[in-house]
């Protein structure tokens, strides 16, 4: 028996939705594509939005001690990572935070690393007249890791100031064990560069995996890390803006906010403040429930794609996206993106815009009711069938 509505389908259309204004002119296809969820979001959001709305006045507002105290409650209760009020400093979302940590912790053209395929870091890093290093994820059994003898050596190679983490991974769904993330650290650590760990996924974990924050795993690791994590992706609350970093060293975290200032980035939205708080504080059942529902529309995904066609499904250890690779059928990217749009009718994430190593592949949302999950699947089916 559930508590919450996780079957009605929102009719988001006439909302400004990224993710379905590309079916205005042709309803029919189905959006799978945007990382945020068609669900209804807590109850208790919805109903401090409104609260907030009746109100009528909405200017300026400051940061309150029970915002702070509710961030740090979650990360404490649900992570086991404990840190002062000091540490914590308040960002309107995780990729203008990595921005900032690029701004504030590298000059230009120094070398930043990330590892690919992965969401817009290499836009940020480009953008900010940095030198990009992309270290090329290798694929086993179905799931990514890390070549950590390439991964230092492309460090020393470049003299890598800053490493983007991705924990967990998108689009991948990796959720890193502990030892991968030390050997990570230990890396850093040695050659002096400084982690920036996007942990935006880190309540989405699934099917028992258990996600480790990066400065939880070595009181050295606080010295040398920025991590950034929200409340948005956990509880479908994106649009209202805002997110956290935790850095611990008051050297990096007296550049962070500088240079947040020196951009006139210090101000947050007051709805993202006030959604955040009620997540974290009233949101555990409410999520818990959620990995239920994705956990279903994961496994059928997977078990259909591989019983009736050549897809080969990456099945995510966290996060709600797939990574779907079309190999198979040999398709160039223009054309497989085609096939997806017009003859399945279903919108996915192009697996290019995840830079090269996303050739001929898709990243696919499942945060959807399942009747959705269950039209897409069969779509798919149907289109690249055995």
């Amino acid at each position: 028996m559930t508590k919450y509505d996780f079957t009605t389908i929102p009719n988001r259309l006439d909302h400004n939705s990224v993710k379905w204004q590309e079916i205005k002119e042709n309803p029919h296809k189905l959006p799978l594509w945007v990382a945020d969820m068609d669900f209804l979001t807590l109850p208790e959001i919805k109903q401090s939005i409104h609260d907030y709305a009746d109100y009528g006045v909405y200017g300026y507002a400051y940061v309150e001690e029970d915002l702070i105290k509710s961030i740090q409650n979650w990360e404490k209760n649900q992570h086991q990572y404990d840190f002062s009020k000091e540490a914590l400093i308040l960002v309107e979302g995780v990729v203008p935070g990595i921005g900032l940590a690029i701004q504030a912790l590298t000059k230009e053209n120094d070398a930043v690393l990330i590892n690919t395929p992965v969401p817009p870091f290499a836009r940020t890093v480009k953008l900010n007249n940095r030198k990009l290093i992309e270290n090329k994820l290798m694929e086993k059994n179905g799931e990514f890791l890390i070549d950590f003898e390439v991964f230092e050596k492309e460090i020393v190679e470049n003299s890598v100031k800053l490493y983007i983490l991705c924990n967990p991974h998108n689009p991948g769904g990796r959720v890193w064990t502990k030892e991968e993330l030390i050997k990570l650290g230990q890396i850093c650590k040695k050659h002096n560069v400084i982690v920036v760990s996007d942990e935006i996924h880190q309540d989405l974990t699934l099917f028992g995996h258990q996600h480790q924050t990066f400065n939880t795993l070595s009181e050295d690791f606080k010295d040398f890390s920025v991590v950034l994590s929200s409340a948005t992706k956990s509880f479908n609350i994106a649009g209202v803006k805002c997110a956290y970093a935790i850095i611990e060293n008051q050297d990096l975290r007296e550049k962070y906010l500088q240079r947040r200032l020196a951009n006139n980035q210090q101000e947050i939205s007051t709805l993202g403040m006030l959604a955040t708080k009620v997540a974290y504080e009233n949101g555990n059942e409410w999520l818990n429930e959620l990995k239920n529902v994705l956990e279903k529309n994961i496994t059928y995904i997977e078990s259909e794609l591989h019983q009736k066609t050549k897809i080969k499904v990456m099945k995510p250890q966290g996060t709600y996206l797939i990574w779907l690779d079309f190999s198979e059928y040999q398709l160039e990217d223009k054309v497989l993106d085609e096939k997806l749009a017009e003859e399945a009718g279903v919108i996915l994430n192009k697996g290019i815009s995840f830079g090269k190593a996303g050739q001929a592949h898709a990243r696919l949302n499942a945060a959807a009711p399942f009747s959705l999950i269950e039209e897409a699947s069969k779509r798919l089916v149907e289109t690249f069938k055995i």
